[in-house]
């Protein structure tokens, strides 16, 4: 496992690193070796233009509420609502699901029953299963 681990290990720093910038060449593609300029990855946001990004005026941005605040907020009371919801609710739940199987009813019965035959100086488990009396056997003409 570890070594499959060490194939990664020198993309590890590219996929770390954020580099808020990228190259784009601004010269024409008539040369060959062209010279590189660092642009702004979020331009800023033009007077014309309709749409922003919210990303720009809130890197952490969650997608409640374009205000930082009001979207940091909604997102820390609902996260804390969700999981409080699962973990409480659905452990009560599963709680107080009924005895699958009704093993633990199996098991009080059964001490019950050893307890009463105690009492009565009966033996727990006595040496026919079904009382022979009651079980009719062929005859050997029937077989």
């Amino acid at each position: 496992m570890l070594t499959r681990l060490t194939r990664y290990g020198p993309a590890v720093p590219r996929l770390l690193s954020n580099v808020q910038a990228r190259y784009v060449s601004q010269s024409k593609p008539a040369g060959a070796a062209g010279s590189a300029a660092v642009t702004e990855l979020h331009p800023a946001a033009e007077a014309g233009h309709g749409e922003v990004n919210p990303y720009v005026k809130n890197p952490d941005y969650h997608g409640f509420s374009s205000d930082p605040v009001v979207d940091d907020w909604n997102m820390k009371v609902g996260f804390f609502f969700g999981i409080s919801v699962v973990l409480v609710i659905g452990g009560t739940f599963i709680s107080y699901l009924p005895d699958h199987g009704m093993r633990k009813w199996a098991r009080r019965e059964a001490e019950h029953l050893i307890v009463q035959k105690e009492k009565e100086g009966l033996p727990l488990i006595g040496e026919n299963y079904y009382d022979p009396s009651k079980i009719v056997l062929p005859t050997a003409g029937e077989e």
